[in-house]
């Protein structure tokens, strides 16, 4: 499972030009599931989420949590996280999870990190339009693999 997180002062998501969600300062993760993934990837993720100290404390240095800043979460479903474009000119997702898995694993995803924080979502497998206010700009990935 891949998580490409992105701090925000705000995001939002649109579905056919109506807008289904919105968070002010906190993070974007946009959310790939992998073939292979499971609930186990769901438990090294999310608190590595909740607890991962990339927001400026009073002296400006990445001291502080999405937890301690009280922020929200914008989680949008991102299959293309699991493309490989190492032969030809054409994206793989051959890694990517069969949609109707990677559902079930992207709302139980959702719902973990809820515990720790308050989440609003995008639309699984919807075309989307995300609008995304870096703030920084800073952005990690992390790899339920790596941890």
């Amino acid at each position: 499972m891949i998580a490409l997180l992105q701090r925000v002062t705000a995001s939002s998501v649109r579905v056919e030009g109506e807008e289904v969600a919105r968070i002010g300062p906190g993070l974007n993760v946009l959310l790939g599931v992998l073939d292979g993934d499971s609930e186990e990837d769901i438990a090294k993720l999310v608190p590595k989420i909740a607890h991962l100290r990339i927001f400026a404390d009073d002296a400006g240095k990445m001291n502080r949590s999405l937890l301690d800043i009280g922020g929200e979460a914008l989680v949008i479903s991102q299959f293309t996280l699991a493309g490989s474009v190492k032969k030809g000119r054409r994206p793989s997702f051959e890694r990517a999870m069969a949609p109707k898995e990677a559902k079930r694993l992207y709302e139980a995803f959702c719902e973990a990190l809820a515990a720790y924080v308050p989440v609003k979502r995008g639309l699984f497998g919807a075309m989307m339009e995300v609008a995304i206010h870096n703030d920084g700009p800073v952005t990690f990935i992390v790899d339920s693999r790596e941890l």
